[in-house]
């Protein structure tokens, strides 16, 4: 494929996505209370997009004592840790990584999750953001997690003080 077909049908294949947002539109965090879903699978992956999250969340003004951390095994698990955790939080943060295997596993688990996340969030009329890393290859999740291309931990932070400002309008 040509140059031009990745630079406009694919334009974060090259972006470091997590610079996309304009701080100047992210509303502050300080009187939301976030609870952070955190897999383990994958820990050196999820550690990463943990800290990225959390420090996002402190940066736009979310105080220390509300921001809250459950840790589950896996991805699969991330929606029953949003729901057991979402009673106390303005918005929930999912963070998982999935790489792709040699089997339909991956697909299976990533359809699962990202459905499972959607559900909660609509059961419990509450923002439940999907930051799960879903890549090819650990080379691309550690691109997303803090390296050349972002840190999707980063990205579902911001993402979570956008849609708490917004529920709570």
């Amino acid at each position: 494929k040509s140059e031009n077909y990745f630079r406009l049908v694919m334009p974060s294949k090259k972006k470091n996505l997590s610079k996309q947002n304009n701080p100047e539109k992210i509303p502050s965090a300080e009187k939301f209370r976030f609870a952070i879903v955190v897999s383990s699978w994958n820990a050196e992956i999820t550690e990463a997009l943990y800290e990225g999250a959390y420090t996002t969340l402190v940066q736009y003004g979310a105080q220390l004592k509300n921001i809250s951390r459950l840790n589950v095994p896996g991805s699969f698990e991330l929606p029953f840790g949003a729901q057991t955790v979402q009673k106390g939080a303005d918005a929930v943060i999912c963070l998982g990584c999935v790489i792709q295997g040699e089997t339909r596993h991956f697909e299976f688990i990533c359809n699962t999750v990202a459905q499972g996340i959607t559900n909660v969030g609509l059961k419990f009329n509450k923002p439940v953001i999907f930051g799960v890393l879903t890549t090819n290859t650990y080379l691309q999740a550690i691109e997303r997690s803090g390296g050349k291309r972002g840190n999707k931990g980063v990205e579902a932070a911001v993402t979570a003080i956008k849609m708490a400002a917004l529920k709570n309008n």
